[in-house]
């Protein structure tokens, strides 16, 4: 294990690949940025706007997923006001045992700023039980719920012939997730993605019927040719598409954060997945697997943005990252209905052994230390 030579993402994250001088491909993404000719970016997104106008026989020219959090709050208001369209909102809800107020508060406040919204809720009881198979299975109660959240847009763009849909940011170049098959603003491939990848028939079970997987089966390529429909990164056309920048913009416009501290929620902006708390839980298994969770994720960006010390990002990394409070455990196995001790035992099972190791006591500790600076 080590660390990239410019921030601290460790060379753990599924399908990144560190070049030859030991730097995360995000960090060289961020080298590009300096060059890029954001005039062309937004003609060739004019150009997808033109099209989509001149081909659209929908009342609505897009879909935007949304949550009501920062970055669908900015998007939403991006397509509205910067491009002219007509979005569609479609927001994949929680059930009603797993979203949280803050959630639907940023939802409404979202709605209440002029847009349609279409809500679809599958239902509570599969919803469930595919989550158990997920985190049983891989250590990864989200596999299903992320299905879903993805697959819901196109669904809908298909049904109601809405021929263009925009996400956020393209991971491939904001955290060097290399499973997009993009490095562009093109999403189409976003199905292939790590999290994706198999279909929801790698946490189905016996006994669920296949209607009640309707929501989770992301639409196929040729659903997706029929409907004319594109899918794409709006975040790869906005100059500023940050995690800072968009948490201000929406906040100005109505967005509440957490008041949790950070040592409790892993987190140091408190704008992250506002709409439930059982993402605590997921960024506590993502550092247990793979060395780092979401403040890592946060601080690499400021980094790279030149925003924040090395020094600094350690000191943070260290304090808060995977850190999720015991009443976020018990909450999330009420919900399962698992108990702490099958909750540990995935946990120590699906911990990452060449990112850990013993560490003399009766625990663990990381092979590498974030302290050593990367080697020039």
């Amino acid at each position: 294990m080590r660390y990239c030579k410019r921030c601290v993402q460790p060379d753990t994250r599924p399908n990144s690949r560190f070049d030859e001088f030991g730097v995360c491909p995000a960090c060289n993404f961020q080298d590009e940025y300096a060059s890029i000719d954001w005039d062309e970016r937004r003609r060739e997104l004019d150009a997808i706007v033109s099209e989509t106008k001149l081909h659209n026989y929908s009342d609505y020219d897009c879909i935007i997923g949304v949550s009501g959090g920062k970055d669908s709050t900015r998007q939403a208001m991006f397509a509205r006001d910067e491009l002219g369209l007509r979005p569609l909102l479609v927001c994949c809800t929680y059930p009603p045992e797993q979203i949280t107020e803050l959630g639907c508060a940023n939802l409404s406040n979202l709605v209440s700023l002029g847009f349609d919204t279409v809500n679809v809720s599958p239902g509570p009881q599969v919803w469930k039980r595919l989550m158990r198979n997920g985190f049983f299975r891989f250590g990864n109660f989200g596999k299903s719920t992320e299905m879903a959240l993805y697959a819901s847009a196109p669904k809908i763009a298909v049904a109601y012939r809405i021929p263009l849909i925009f996400l956020g940011e393209n991971p491939a170049i904001t955290v060097g997730a290399l499973c997009t098959g993009s490095t562009s603003g093109d999403a189409n491939k976003m199905k292939n993605t790590h999290t994706l990848q198999g279909g929801v028939d790698v946490v189905t079970e016996e006994g669920v019927r296949e209607q009640e997987l309707f929501w989770y089966r992301y639409s196929s390529d040729e659903e997706m040719q029929m409907a004319n429909l594109r899918v794409v990164y709006l975040g790869y056309y906005i100059k500023d598409f940050f995690k800072v920048e968009n948490e201000k913009f929406s906040v100005a416009h109505g967005m509440q954060i957490r008041n949790d501290p950070p040592e409790d929620i892993g987190d140091i902006s408190g704008a992250e997945a506002l709409d439930e708390n059982f993402v605590v839980v997921n960024q506590m298994f993502k550092f247990l697997k793979f060395g780092f969770g979401k403040v890592t994720e946060q601080v690499c960006e400021e980094m790279r943005l030149g925003r924040m010390t090395r020094e600094e990002a350690v000191r943070l990394v260290k304090a808060y990252d995977g850190r999720c409070a015991k009443r976020y455990i018990e909450s999330f196995c009420e919900y399962l209905e698992i108990t702490e001790k099958e909750f540990w035992e995935v946990a120590e099972r699906f911990r990452g052994k060449d990112v850990w190791e013993p560490d003399g006591n009766g625990g663990w500790k990381l092979r590498a230390s974030i302290d050593e600076r990367p080697a020039t």
